[in-house]
């Protein structure tokens, strides 16, 4: 499925609307969203100041505006962008993440065209900096400032390119496309914006060195990225580093991980050990001359053979996070540190959580970002427990900022030595505590009434899985309208409508793409983002996906494919009519039936089934009940609602 970003003024509006009603925000409780913190978290990366350490890694919870607006509700402040790439045509098998246990992907770079990319983090940049205004969290003001990292890949003549440079320029000065994007909001919403936005979406680049990058070019794309685009460069290192025998001794025996399946390949043809510290070495020289600054990040996902079951089998290879990699990535960056003398700053991602990120803070590790942990139940809401935990950590140093907390622990390197060691032992990494699932019922899931968990609306990065309120309906029989032999109408008795639930879930189409994530935590068979009802935003999204059941929905109209058959509702003052193109009819609001009509040349036996009728309005009843990516259009934004 090809995401379909939504407008800014549709993201605009409900950002607005739902702000001020004290309940969710793009589908994230009151009770996830972070509060603010009685210390001092913020942290000086590259120069500029972020008002909190951590942030969602690149990857699926960075391609969409709306995914960094619940980012920053979850506390958030350095947003890792997803990773972008000349080639941006990409085919990314579905289903594409797995974290029943620990974390395994196929999915590696941006889906988006990097023209969508630019505008998307444009348009989540601008929602930011309304966030700030709205303030919907009522926290402090040095409690917001907002940094976004660019991540990049794979090869120099990639980021050479054309089409990279020019959208790597604009990043450092995204000017005429803010403009444009403001001056295509209504004045009310306009109002919503600050008065002065930095032309500057970010100012430094994660260098991804994965996917074939070749160690040779590494160093050549950081001098390119300082002499041509003036920029600070992360260099984001891989596991492979630690090499194949010591990798699979750490992750297959001593943690028990027996199942993985290491390629070799992987590692012979990535960075070793001392080339990476000879190559540093000459780039904080390179980064002196420039007058850029040098980090370094531990660490990239781990490649492995593909031993599941739950990916397409033409994937030969997977990613591994979560858990195992936490162990893998701090090893390496305590490793690193002392061979460094601790003087590189490093940031960090590999099996964050909410019992260890205040940990790696504490070890100076900054910034730190996330991912897997975030595809778990609680989705973005988990971020604000990792903050949760820090003031705890300063109190006991006796500190007041991040900074004085590293150093009055012994600074980074002794910390990193000294967790490294506690991670390696700690039962919770290991394969034992791991190697569970999701609990499954003995059900399947279809069009409605689930269990209603909602654990398939927080664990969607993209918001995708959202909500409806309908009324429990008490079976009632129906009856079909069948044409007969003559052509004239019958009724036929056609079963039951019923709903026992009054929350039917349901699938915001154009920002699903199919990752399966919600598969794997629902407790019922069939995956929501397959069987659950699913909305497009427009007519055109809806006939891209002519293979697939759904709907399109404006206000006084919705037409959808139910089991392959499209149909077509309209309500309006007149009444309600209902058809699928061979027989339509007016319906009142007692259920009876009015006025009919059948198209010439009705086949006999054509049944107009009145279940389809009955699905359909309640959804679409249902749909304006609530803020939603379809209901919109129909938000009472005002000026005054705007107001900051």
């Amino acid at each position: 499925m090809h995401l379909v970003p939504q407008p800014l003024s549709h993201l605009l509006a409900r950002l607005c609307h739902e702000s001020r009603q004290n309940g969710p925000i793009f589908d994230l409780p009151p009770h996830r969203l972070y509060r603010g913190s009685a210390v001092d978290l913020s942290v000086s990366l590259h120069g500029r100041r972020a008002a909190s350490p951590i942030g969602p890694a690149a990857g699926p919870h960075t391609q969409l505006a709306q995914n960094l607006v619940l980012s920053w509700l979850g506390g958030a402040r350095v947003m890792e962008l997803k990773t972008v790439q000349v080639n941006d045509t990409l085919h990314i098998p579905r289903p594409c993440i797995d974290v029943e246990n620990v974390g395994y992907n196929v999915e590696w770079s941006q889906e988006l065209r990097l023209e969508e990319s630019l505008t998307e983090y444009a348009k989540g940049w601008l929602l930011v900096h309304a966030l700030q205004k709205l303030n919907p969290q009522r926290l402090r003001p040095d409690e917001l400032d907002t940094l976004f990292d660019i991540s990049v890949g794979y090869s120099l003549d990639g980021i050479k390119s054309p089409q990279v440079a020019s959208w790597l320029d604009m990043m450092r000065d995204a000017s005429p496309l803010l403009d444009m994007l403001r001056n295509e909001l209504p004045g009310e919403l306009r109002a919503a914006l600050p008065d002065e936005i930095p032309a500057e979406l970010s100012g430094c680049v994660t260098l991804s060195t994965f996917h074939g990058c070749p160690p040779d070019e590494i160093e050549r794309i950081v001098e390119h990225l300082f002499a041509r685009h003036q920029m600070h460069v992360v260099v984001k290192l891989n596991p492979t580093l630690y090499g194949y025998e010591q990798v699979e001794d750490l992750l297959c025996h001593r943690l028990g991980y027996k199942d993985l399946r290491l390629s070799r390949h992987s590692f012979d043809s990535d960075l070793t050990w001392d080339d990476a510290l000879a190559m540093i070495a000459r780039l904080e020289t390179a980064a002196a001359r420039s007058g850029c600054r040098l980090g370094v990040k531990f660490s990239n996902t781990l490649v492995v053979k593909n031993h599941k079951q739950f990916f397409p089998q033409s994937e030969e290879l997977m990613y591994l996070s979560g858990q195992p990699l936490h162990v893998l990535a701090i090893s390496l960056a305590a490793r690193f540190a002392e061979a460094t003398g601790g003087r590189i700053p490093i940031s960090f991602s590999g099996g964050i959580d909410q019992k260890n990120c205040s940990e790696v803070v504490a070890c100076g590790l900054l910034p730190v970002t996330v991912c897997t942990d975030l595809l778990r139940p609680g989705g973005y809401g988990r971020m604000a427990k990792y903050l949760d935990a820090i003031p705890a950590k300063f109190a006991e140093a006796g500190a007041t900022t991040l900074a004085e907390l590293v150093e009055k622990n012994g600074g980074m390197a002794k910390c990193l030595t000294d967790y490294a060691a506690k991670v390696v032992v700690d039962p919770r990494y290991a394969f034992a505590k791991n190697s569970g699932t999701p609990r499954r019922v003995d059900s399947k899931l279809w069009l409605f009434d689930c269990l209603s968990c909602d654990k398939c609306i927080a664990v969607c990065p993209n918001d995708a899985n959202f909500a409806i309120t309908t009324p429990e309906v008490e079976a009632f029989q129906l009856s079909d309208l069948v044409v007969g032999g003559d052509g004239r109408l019958t009724r036929e008795p056609a079963g039951t409508f019923a709903l026992r639930e009054n929350v039917q879930i349901a699938n915001f189409a154009d920002a699903c793409n199919e990752c399966g994530n919600c598969d794997i935590f629902c407790p019922e068979w069939g995956g929501p983002y397959k069987l659950k009802p699913r909305f497009f935003s427009s007519a055109v999204s809806y006939q891209a996906a002519h293979h697939q059941d759904g709907f399109v929905v404006t206000p006084g109209r919705m037409v959808g494919r139910i089991d392959g058959v499209e149909h077509t509702l309209t309500v309006d003052e007149e009444g309600t009519r209902f058809g699928d193109g061979t027989i339509s009819v007016t319906i009142g609001s007692d259920g009876t039936f009015g006025a009919v009509e059948v198209a010439a040349g009705a086949v006999p036996g054509h049944r107009l089934k009145l279940w389809n009728y009955h699905a359909m309005r309640t959804l679409y009843d249902g749909l304006w009940k609530s803020s939603n990516f379809v209901s919109v259009v129909k938000l009472p934004v005002a000026a005054s609602e705007t107001a900051g």
